[in-house]
């Protein structure tokens, strides 16, 4: 029985019913037996080690299920960075010359390929779930907390009721057990992947609430408890994932999440700007009697 989580068994698991040709079975073989070169090399690199040239690679991704190379090559280098201890991650980074400037192009670029992936009706179908939900849960843990963070806080500024669970796998138990039909929940996990959220993922799965997930590789273990899983680029240059386009993905999602009941956004600013005011938050308070032209 082929194990889906591994590397290998995750590539056999998407080959064609009728299998590969001859030449896509080769470009296979590559990324079977040379996944680092896989993961880091150009097509025509690719190409040059299976003895095929650079058309016939991206028929073959297209063959496993996905729009091209580039695509493929993403979640490809996001697994075998996954199979990596912290101190190895940072080996395969240690070249990179400058780390900022390089952590600045890397970002640019995960955010043109996030741009260039994602159709609106994907993020519009997560931000429609959230605002017919009872409640939302997002889990999120460790460095990429943050996101679901921002993810929480937004959305409830936005006038929605969603949570972050981001420490303690107790608060995540409490809160899982109260998950019903009329729920969301959202598990946010880059590089790799806590028991605890996929246990919480199928747990809410199971209780018949809907769930969405975003990741950077989309492990069987979560991807067969979401409804859909949103892929984002999650490589950095060191020995921790970039939260870059995880955090741009979400805040897109709140964007578009903010524009289905604007009144109800509004009014919930609007009280949340009063209470602000109310508890003496901010060092300036906006001046309500000002003009502008």
């Amino acid at each position: 029985m082929v194990d889906a989580e591994d590397f290998e068994g995750w590539l056999r698991a998407r080959l064609p019913e009728r299998g590969l040709r001859p030449k896509s079975a080769a470009v296979l073989q590559v990324l079977l037996t040379q996944p680092r070169r896989a993961s880091f090399g150009s097509t025509a690199e690719l190409a040059r080690l299976a003895g095929v040239n650079v058309a016939t690679v991206t028929r073959t991704a297209q063959a496993l299920g996905f729009a091209g190379w580039p695509a493929l090559q993403q979640e490809l280098r996001a697994r075998y960075l996954s199979s990596l201890s912290a101190p190895q991650v940072a080996e395969e980074h240690h070249s990179v010359g400058s780390a900022a400037g390089a952590s600045l192009r890397r970002d640019l670029d995960s955010l043109a390929l996030l741009h260039r992936r994602f159709a609106e009706h994907e993020l519009n179908e997560v931000a429609k779930a959230v605002a017919g939900a009872r409640r939302t849960i997002v889990i999120a843990d460790g460095s990429y907390a943050a996101v679901g963070i921002a993810f929480a806080h937004n959305a409830r500024l936005a006038g929605y009721d969603v949570r972050a669970i981001t420490a303690g796998d107790a608060e995540l138990a409490n809160t899982t057990a109260k998950i019903t039909e009329d729920d969301v929940l959202v598990a946010i996990s880059f590089w790799r992947l806590y028991e605890s959220t996929v246990l919480a993922a199928h747990e809410a799965h199971d209780r018949g609430a809907r769930v969405f997930a975003i990741t950077d590789a989309a492990s069987p273990a979560l991807a067969n408890a979401a409804e859909r899983v949103l892929m984002v680029p999650a490589e950095g240059v060191t020995f921790f994932p970039s939260l870059t386009a995880g955090m741009a993905l979400v805040q897109a999602i709140v964007a578009q999440l903010a524009s289905i009941d604007p009144a109800r956004t509004r009014g919930s600013i609007e009280t949340a700007e009063a209470m602000w005011s109310r508890f003496d938050l901010l060092h300036r308070r906006p001046n309500k009697d000002s003009n502008t032209d």
